[in-house]
């Protein structure tokens, strides 16, 4: 009986794995692509502001905030179908999954509440309109130190290959950990991995975790966020 149910378990497990991996990249790309569409609300906001076009400005920032809750509600439940498929053991009980993503939602939803106000793109949504015609003052209620903290801040872990030692806007073929979230430059990791295995230890100083082949990749986010960080530098060098 036991050697029959194991091939049907491990058959449970790589199904169950296979739909989270699909969902979990759906909804990434997803993200990825509200980012896109973030950034050219963006550009299309300072033209209507150098045309003082305050209204069309206005609505465009309505948007924004919209679009900033959908993103939310992809990365939670992005996050949400992860944990449930982590968590998921086969057996012979049905199991309500609608139910347990629900809940897990809004677990998440309360571990950490969506505030679209205080994300950093809607900062520089924010920044890129107010500087068309103040560039260099701190919008209003703010002081210079926190346009620096905030208009210089990234969602990136780390701003350096711990390999290589190159900045991350300037690697040619970036790649991710799906488990750390460290990024590096491709071949130099994908060989570094290869070198150390089975102890192949993630390089950033202090990360314990270790590093697989399969496990290391450019996910859809990566490039935009990478691209962000590159727009930020060039927009506070410029105010330099």
């Amino acid at each position: 009986m036991a050697s029959s149910s194991s091939p049907r378990s491990a058959l449970g497990s790589t199904r169950m794995e296979s739909t989270v991996t699909a969902l979990c990249a759906d909804y990434q790309s997803l993200i990825a692509e509200i980012r896109k569409t973030l950034g050219a609300m963006k550009n299309i906001a300072v033209d209507l502001e150098k045309d003082k076009k305050l209204v069309e400005v206005k609505e465009l920032e309505e948007g924004v905030l919209a679009l900033l809750n959908a993103s939310d509600d992809c990365a939670h439940f992005s996050s949400a179908v992860k944990s449930i498929g982590d968590a998921y053991v086969p057996g012979t009980q049905s199991i309500d999954f609608g139910n347990l993503l629900k809940n897990e939602c809004n677990r998440l939803k309360m571990d950490s509440p969506p505030n679209p106000q205080k994300n950093s793109l809607y900062r520089q949504f924010k920044e890129a309109v107010w500087n068309v015609h103040h560039a260099g003052q701190p919008m209003p209620g703010e002081e210079m130190e926190e346009i620096v903290m905030t208009g210089t801040q990234s969602s990136l872990l780390n701003i350096t290959c711990p390999l290589t030692g190159k900045p991350i806007i300037e690697l040619e073929d970036p790649v991710r950990s799906m488990d750390c979230k460290h990024i590096y430059e491709k071949a130099p990791i994908l060989q570094y991995i290869k070198m150390k295995a089975p102890n192949s230890h993630c390089p950033m100083a202090g990360c314990p975790r270790v590093l697989q082949v399969d496990r290391v990749a450019c996910d859809p986010l990566l490039l935009i966020e990478i691209d962000e960080m590159r727009s930020r530098r060039t927009n506070w060098d410029a105010l330099q």
